[in-house]
This record gives structure tokens, sequence and C-alpha cells, in this order.
């Protein structure tokens, strides 16, 4: 009988179902519904340890529809960071573990480029009992003037110092959340990795404009007439987002051995969850889709997913995480590849063609009458 659960970096889960930072975690209320829901872990909201400069616009989402059916396929949003202030979230933490002891809460901590502020988090989470940290190195907008999200992890040098300082002082697992807006994501990951980081999560969302009113002619969300490229996610991600986990995976596998990834971008159901495992992922973390079919969607997803092992005859995520990145080479690689299956074919087809009416075999008469047919 298959068996979603699973632990990534020491930590147990029962499913490999993981809320990704944003709405769905920005307060204990959510985070509680989300553990009683069936969830494998929590990333909360992102926090900081100074959130009076986080303020909120309102709308702050832009979605896209299927011209058909109307369904949401595209979702961009301009939201910020947690508002809230971080001795409220200290004080949630304690309350989550306390109610929630078993189950894994992860802190999503955003900081300026400043040593001490890394350091005061990072402890402070650890003494509320979280149980490990996605470093948000990636959030497309909001406070760049700080150097804060995207600013840092855009710049491989400045991840890998940042990144440093937080392994000095944390005991918990860490993930660095990858931005999706460089030329190569390899390098930002190589660079949180080397710097000890156990994992990486990816990917956050896309810098984006979603459209343009054509009737107002305002560009889309519209907050007193303007606005701000924001990040892009959804189901219009997922292909984008899977070419990236496979890369950071292919670099984990051949570079990183035993280091973990946890996967983002447009995961939906169970079916999509399979092919982000079966491209090196550990885990799968859903925000968007929570934000569009509520809490409740763990359910389908698992029964999806665990349908998907029984189909394969997989006991565990293990025995197929990352089974299909073999099948990735390069373009020259396929050209040779479908020229050696071509010839193959041409020789055999070839051998079976009667030379002499002594060649003439009862086992193969059909086949040897249809090599010598012209159509």
């Amino acid at each position: 009988m298959p068996t979603l659960e699973t632990i990534v970096d020491g930590l147990k889960l029962p499913n490999p179902f993981v809320i990704g930072s944003g709405p769905p975690g920005t307060n204990a209320n959510v985070i509680g519904k989300a553990f009683d829901e069936g969830w494998g872990a929590v990333i909360c909201k992102t926090v900081s340890l100074d959130a009076e400069k986080v303020i909120n616009v309102q709308p702050r989402y832009g979605r896209l529809r299927s011209r058909d059916t109307g369904e949401i396929y595209g979702w961009e949003n301009i939201e910020l960071i947690s508002d809230r202030s971080f001795d409220t979230w200290i004080d949630e933490f304690k309350e989550i573990k306390d109610k929630y002891p078993d189950r894994v809460l992860i802190a999503s901590v955003m900081e300026e480029f400043n040593e001490d502020a890394w350091h005061e988090i990072i402890g402070r989470c650890e003494e509320a009992g979280v149980d490990a940290f996605e470093l948000n190195m990636s959030c497309p907008h909001g406070l760049p003037e700080r150097r804060m999200g995207a600013a840092m992890g855009e710049n491989p040098d400045i991840l890998t110092e940042v990144c440093s300082w937080v392994m000095k002082v944390a005991t918990r697992p860490v993930w660095a959340k990858m931005t999706p807006n460089v030329t190569h994501i390899e390098d930002p990951t190589r660079a949180s990795l080397r710097a000890g980081c156990q994992g990486i999560a990816a990917i956050n969302t896309i810098r984006s404009v979603i459209g343009v009113d054509l009737e107002t002619l305002r560009p889309e969300p519209t907050v007193e007439g303007y606005t701000t490229p924001g990040g892009y996610s959804c189901q219009a991600v997922m292909p984008i987002a899977l070419r990236m986990c496979m890369e950071v995976a292919t670099v984990i596998k051949n570079e990183f051995p035993g280091r973990t990834l946890s996967g983002i971008g447009g995961i939906e159901t169970g079916k999509d969850a399979a092919q982000f495992l079966l491209l090196g992922c550990d885990t799968v973390q859903v925000c968007t889709g929570v934000m569009k079919m509520g809490y409740r969607c763990v359910h389908s997803m698992q029964e999806e997913l665990l349908a998907f092992m029984e189909h394969h005859k997989f006991e565990t995520i293990e025995e197929f995480k990352g089974h299909s990145l073999q099948y990735f080479t390069t373009h020259s690689d396929l050209v040779k590849r479908q020229a050696d299956a071509r010839a193959a074919k041409k020789a055999e087809h070839t051998k079976k063609m009667i030379k002499k009416d002594a060649d003439w075999d009862g086992e193969d008469f059909v086949d040897q009458s249809d090599a010598l047919a012209r159509g």
C-alpha cells in the first residue's frame, strides 16, 4: 500500500503538500486551518523584524481567465510581505507549535543586507519553536529600495554572503527560495548551497504585467489609476517552474547530493505534484491554488497522487523522485538518437527482405511479405 509520508531534511511530513508562503499562511488562524485539513507542512507569510514600512494596497490582484470557460489560469499579485508585527508573529509561532507540536511549521523570513538583522530574526524564530526556515530571496516586487527579496536573490555574490550569515546561527533546516527572474537559476542555486543551505525552494513568482484595460487604458491591477509590475503565478507558470526545478534538481544531483528541493509553480492537482516529484522535488508548495480552491483541495491532491503511485506500483515518494531527470539530454544527442533509431529500423526492414526463395520462413511469412511490398 503506497504512503505519502516522507522525511525531508529530518522533518517528518505526513505528505509532501506544503502551504506556500503567502496569504494562505498569513496568521495563526489560517495556519491552524491548514493543519486541520491535513497539509504536510505550512510556510508562513514572509515576516521581517520591522513591518511598519509594509503597507499594502487594494486591489492587489489581477487574474487571467480562459476565453472559453472563464477558469482562472493566471494570477498576478502586488502584495507585500506580512504587515503584522514581528512580536505578534513570535507569539503566534509559539501558539501554533503548542497546539500542533507534531506538525511542521516553516518560517519564511526576509531582511535587509545586515548580518545582525539576519542573526536576530533566525534566533528569535528558533526560540519560538519553528521547525525550519525559508529565506525569501526572491519576491519580485516591493521593498527593492531596502535591498530585500529579489534584489538579493538575483545576485549570487550577495546571496552567498547572506546565506552564510544565516548558516552561522541556524540550527534548523534552511531552504533558500529562488527567483525565476534570472537567466540561469543554477547560479543562485549553487551560491545558496555552497553557503550551506540544506535545500532550495523554486520558483517564486515571475515579474509581470498582467494586462491593460482597453476601456480605461490603465494597466491592471489599477490603484488610483496606477500600478506596478507584480508576481505572476497559477497554472500558466507551471511549464516554466518545471523547467527550472529540473535545472535545480540536476545541480543538486550532480554537485550537491543529499540536498533537497521544494517545487513551486501552478500546482493544483495530485497529477501536477507528481510531475514536480518526477523532476527531482522532495515536496511541492501550493499558494495560489489554495486562494482559488480553498484549503480542502489537499484531499483530492493526496488522492490523485496516491492513485498515480498505485498505478505505477510505487510504494514511497523516494522510489520515483527524480525518475524523469534521466530523460533530459542535449539537442545534438536527440539528433543522434533519432538517426540511430531510423538506421536500426531500416536495417531490420532490410533484414526481413527475401533475397531468394530458400529464405522464406513459415513463422515470419506475413512480415517477410510486408517487407517486400511498396505500400
